[in-house]
């Protein structure tokens, strides 16, 4: 198998407000589209991660769950 099957790495550029501009394939290639919402995470020894958009939706209705006191 190879170890960098599904791999990728692309740059973006901070512009003068913060804002960064996610490159065209990777938004092709995750389904981005204008006004998704995306999650970010950050660690300081690691960097900054956007997870797939669905880990959104997953990670709260995970969170909530076990608020109630449900299991998966």
């Amino acid at each position: 198998m190879d170890p960098l099957k599904g791999k990728y790495a692309w740059t973006a550029t901070v512009g003068e407000k913060g804002q960064i501009v996610i490159p065209k394939q990777a938004r092709e290639l995750f389904g981005i589209k204008p006004g998704d919402v995306l999650l970010l995470l950050g660690d300081e020894n690691r960097g900054i991660a956007i997870p797939p958009k669905d880990t959104f939706t997953h990670i709260f209705n995970k969170a909530f769950r076990e608020a109630q006191g449900d299991d998966e």
